[in-house]
């Protein structure tokens, strides 16, 4: 697998992890997190992923008014880079290991097409379909996302004209992702983020990596991510193997040790480990190219 010489790189704004507390630098409200867009769009992310959370509580949301005003600041400012809006959120359930069929609060479960109202309102560049269920981390907190709700939602997205990015958290997703391509309900290219270090599904492990990459179906375009410390190794690690990077405040809080980021530092840090590595980083433009998109409006 050759090196990638033109390097998307996306920036993972804030996620819906306990983090807000842990860092001053993660963005909460709609305006927090529109300019930390901005900030990333201009340190050389062509792509922002974009969680949305309460704006009293720091909380995940899935409220389409705050995406709808994440989305509408952003394009205000002029700036250009594509809109990755997260359709992960409904999926969790919470249960009782003693009575599993109650479920316990911070549970937030839906079905496949109520996790969309704000890709069908907004329709952003790319949304993501989360491709199959997990233990998620310690504990008893599950992600849902059956095979009857991963084919009613592609269908839904494909309607729409929304590229999916499909997030796989193992091996068995990526299999499934694969049956959605040869049942008509993915276009291409298809595109992949491979999610590592995730407790529990794929281990950050360079050969569990090398394994789901040789998995891919051909022309795919794919990026990796892991979380914490291992997060811009993976970065340097994804190049190598002819993918993409994710870096941002979602998977990552520190420059080093001690050393709280903010999502523009975390992307020019990622920069630099492109062009280190004798890559380029594509631009925004480039990046639609690449992944099939509609050209700016």
């Amino acid at each position: 697998m050759p090196v990638n010489q033109d390097v998307i790189i996306t920036c993972a704004l804030t996620g819906a992890g306990d983090t807000v507390g842990r860092s001053p630098h993660v963005p909460v409200t709609p305006e927090q997190i529109a300019a930390s867009a901005v900030e990333a769009a201009g340190a050389g992310a062509a792509v922002v992923h974009i969680h949305v959370r309460e704006p009293e509580t720091g909380a995940p949301s899935r409220d389409p008014r705050l995406y709808r005003e994440v989305v509408e600041r952003i394009r205000e400012t002029g700036a250009d880079v594509v809109i990755n809006l997260t359709a992960g959120m409904g999926g969790d359930l919470v249960i009782d290991p003693e009575a599993p069929l109650r479920p316990l609060p911070g549970t937030d479960l839906v079905s496949g097409l109520e996790r969309l109202p704000h890709v069908e309102e907004l329709l952003p560049d790319i949304c993501t379909l989360d491709c199959g269920s997990l233990n998620f981390g310690d504990g008893s907190n599950l992600y849902v996302s059956t095979p009857d709700m991963l084919r009613t939602g592609a269908k839904r997205i494909q309607e729409l004209g929304v590229r999916p990015e499909l997030e796989i958290f193992d091996t068995g997703q990526l299999w499934f992702a694969k049956q959605l391509l040869a049942e008509g309900l993915l276009d291409d290219p298809t595109v992949f983020q491979l999610c590592m270090g995730i407790p529990w599904g794929a281990p950050a492990d360079p050969g569990v990596l090398q394994a789901m990459v040789n998995m891919l179906p051909q022309g795919a375009q794919w990026a990796s991510f892991a979380l914490g410390r291992m997060q811009m190794p993976w970065a340097a690690q994804s190049i190598l193997l002819g993918g993409h990077v994710r870096v941002g405040l979602e998977d990552n809080l520190y420059l080093g040790k001690g050393v709280k980021a903010t999502n523009g530092q975390l992307v020019e840090r990622a920069v630099r480990i492109t062009e280190s590595l004798g890559s380029r980083v594509a631009t925004p433009d480039e990046a639609r190219a690449k992944l099939g998109l509609r050209p700016r409006a």
